[in-house]
């Protein structure tokens, strides 16, 4: 029952665009980058096929040898990264593991090695993250690191034979609920399933298909599927079903924790901060009407009737806005609770987003603003998981004129674009009106794309590899590795540096650097929380909590060191940026709300003064949207996204982790309910904060809930991650 892959993927793998229409069948056509399945594995083997935005990336295989053990193959190949795994389950007679091992390589292509033994009442396990023993008082069962995705199978069995719940190994416990059904057919072939509701794995149900015996059928997500090969084309009806069922679950919660106040709501005492001067403004009355500022003033203000918060002590900001999303099923309270109104989502897809986007403005979903943009790719080995696949001129400016017309604002070019195309797709989406930024593609510099006209660069390695240009084949995993192994040896002072921060002053060109993906990826090793979550991992989850202790990269010998001070050449990189003028942009690339919160304190460890990391976190990203007319500023007539911080984060930028109140488009949330909703015995803690330990500088990857095959949907694993 591994953390590490399907639903981590679909949280992840956001960027594909499932519309009708001739483009769309045009662009999707397949180039299989799905590894092969290895010719041991035997001809009766239950096989399944793994879809990244529905082009098959890998396969499962599921069989019992000749001892009775279950056997579990699984891989996927996400532009260079990905699982292989082989598991080996020994079940006892009620169909529990009692034994499994689990070898093969991580995500990240770390080594995997897991062990699990019951032997009577005495559970032990161990893998790269961990390693214990408890004795049991009843029935339990262990959750695998690393395991195939078909594992959690035997969880609901398990569960379904005690009442519906089980306990889990290493803690937590699982709670088991039928959701749906469907009858299917295919070609003359019938399969009766049903979906299960898993809760205490992630911070929202896991949805799972199961047919007769509990056995595994299918994982379903428009971004990312695991389904019985030969079963493919029931995956829409399988989503319709569990969209279904997960849209009942946001209208629940919206009309639970979405406070309208008719009668509007004043904030007295606080002290707000000023974005147009990032200063603070002591003593002031805030007055909210509708969804918009009303007034905000020093002066005594009518409260009749109106929900009155008391801000002594705290500080009231603009919402914050994450300019580096890929919106999935928990964000939105993820975001809100951490004071975020605003994203821009940088890949995902299409159908389901813009569905999500229209229940959070008809109230249905709790979730923030959401900016959009679309992302583009070439074909190939290493192509991202969208099936906006060009490779032609023509394609190409077929696909920007369609986002154009879906209304989106922003044009993001992935990294197997082929360089003669770029200049086609940023002219035309110049000539719409829409930003471009993007990943540097293969076979190109940052220089380069910002000479032809990118407006944005993603993620501080790109900046990084411009002055690597033996590194060509920058959509595979090398845009990590080379980062890691050379970036402490670039010399900021350098002509060609120098002389690459003239060409971005000259193009008012922003950067979206994203260094807590980094953090994580370069510094994080197997059994650590990640430098982010520490201050608030022993609130999570605890399979959650389980899950953040995956490896990051794994340094080869003598290379440890390395890439710490390659990291820490790259936050000094930031910070260089930025004093040089160039607009630092705020966006995480992962686990939404707490990660933010990482990045802006990063920020700071850059150098960059708190006041104007909220600048930047605030007016300066609506400036670069074009947005700030209402947007990105305490100020009357602007709409009303507030952020109450119990602190002053001018001063001490971790107190922006203790949101106490957020207001959305006018509409009150409470952190503190927002989190205790947030599954598996979540604990928000007392007070308005989440946690109120200090956090440990230190300079969070390609960052991950977890890495693993089937649980986590706020994770990060195989997805648009740097």
């Amino acid at each position: 029952m591994t953390r590490n892959v399907i639903e981590c993927a679909a949280r992840s793998l956001a960027a594909g665009i499932l519309l009708a229409g001739s483009l769309w069948a045009q662009t999707a056509k397949e180039t299989s980058a799905a590894p092969a399945l290895p010719l041991d594995i035997p001809t009766n083997a239950d096989r399944y096929s793994v879809l990244l935005m529905g082009n098959l990336a890998g396969q499962q295989a599921v069989w019992t040898g000749p001892d009775g053990a279950v056997h579990m193959f699984y891989q996927f190949n996400d532009r260079g990264r990905g699982p292989k795994t082989t598991s080996i389950l020994t079940l006892d007679g009620n169909g529990v593991p009692v034994r499994e091992t689990v070898n093969g390589n991580d995500y990240l292509k770390s080594p995997v090695s897991e062990d699990y033994s019951l032997k009577g009442s005495s559970a032990s396990w161990k893998n790269t993250s961990e390693q214990g023993e408890k004795t049991l008082s009843g029935p339990a069962l262990y959750v695998s690191i690393n395991g195939a995705p078909a594992e959690i199978g035997t969880l609901v069995h398990a569960a379904l034979a005690n009442g519906g719940k089980i306990a889990l190994l290493p803690e937590g416990e699982a709670r088991v609920e039928r959701a749906a059904e469907r009858d299917l057919e295919i070609s003359g072939k019938k399969k009766h399933v049903v979906m299960y509701a898993v809760t205490g794995l992630d911070f929202s149900p896991t949805d799972v298909w199961l047919e007769d015996h509990d056995k595994f059928f299918a994982f379903v997500n428009p971004w990312a599927t695991i389904i019985l090969a030969g079963w493919e084309t029931a995956t829409s009806s399988l989503q319709t079903a569990q969209d279904q069922v997960t849209e009942a679950r946001s209208a629940e919660l919206a009309a639970k924790l979405a406070h309208h106040m008719p009668n509007g709501i004043v904030f007295t005492h606080a002290n707000v901060f000023d974005a147009e001067s990032a200063k603070i403004l002591k003593d002031q009355n805030v007055v909210v009407s509708g969804n918009r500022i009303r007034s905000v003033g020093p002066g005594a203000v009518d409260a009749a009737g109106a929900e009155l918060i008391d801000a002594s002590g705290k500080t009231l900001l603009p919402g914050l806005w994450d300019m580096h999303a890929h919106v999935g099923d928990n964000d939105g309270l993820l975001n809100l609770a951490a004071g975020v109104t605003t994203v821009r989502d940088l890949a995902n897809d299409t159908d389901s987003l813009l569905a999500r986007r229209k229940r959070i403005e008809d109230g249905k979903e709790i979730g923030t603003r959401i900016l959009i943009a679309g992302i583009i790719d070439g074909r190939g080995p290493f192509q991202g998981p969208t099936k906006v696949l060009v490779s032609t001129e023509p394609e190409a400016r077929a696909a920007v004129d369609n986002y154009a017309k879906l209304g989106y604002v922003q044009i993001k070019i992935y990294s197997s674009v082929k360089p003669e195309l770029v200049p086609a797709i940023i002219d035309e989406a110049h000539k719409k009106g829409l930003r471009v930024s993007g990943h540097i593609p293969a076979e190109m510099t940052a220089a380069q794309c910002v000479k032809l006209g990118f407006d944005e660069i993603q993620h501080a390695n790109f900046l990084m590899l411009n002055f690597t240009p033996d590194v060509k084949n920058t959509n595979t995993p090398t845009r990590f590795t080379e980062v890691a192994k050379g970036g402490a040896d670039l010399d900021l002072n350098s002509a060609d540096v120098q002389s690459f921060v003239k060409l971005l002053q000259e193009r008012h060109t922003t950067l979206d650097p994203t260094l807590s993906i980094f953090e994580d990826m370069f510094l994080t090793r197997a059994g650590e929380i990640p430098r982010g979550f520490q201050p608030i991992a022993k609130r999570l989850p605890p399979q959650v909590r389980r899950g953040l202790m995956s490896s990051g990269l794994t340094p080869p010998p003598g290379m440890d060191e390395q890439y710490k001070k390659s990291y820490a050449k790259m936050v000094e990189l930031v910070g260089m940026m930025y004093r040089a003028g160039i607009p630092i942009e705020d966006g995480t690339d992962s686990l939404a709300g707490f990660s933010y919160h990482r990045e802006l304190e990063l920020d700071v460890a850059a150098g960059i003064p708190p006041e104007k990391v909220l600048q930047n976190a605030t007016l300066n990203s609506a400036r670069i949207m074009k947005l700030d007319r209402d947007l990105g500023s305490v100020a009357a007539g602007k709409l009303a996204d507030l952020t109450l911080v119990d602190g002053d984060p001018t001063s001490s930028i971790s107190d922006i982790r203790k949101t106490a109140v957020v207001v959305k488009d006018g509409v009150l949330y409470r952190p503190a309910e927002l989190y205790s909703a947030l599954g598996g015995g979540f604990n928000a803690g007392s007070g308005s904060s989440l946690e109120k330990v200090g956090y440990r500088t230190r300079l969070r990857s390609g960052g991950s809930v977890s890495r693993g095959a089937w649980t986590s949907k706020s994770g990060h694993g195989p997805g648009f991650s740097a």
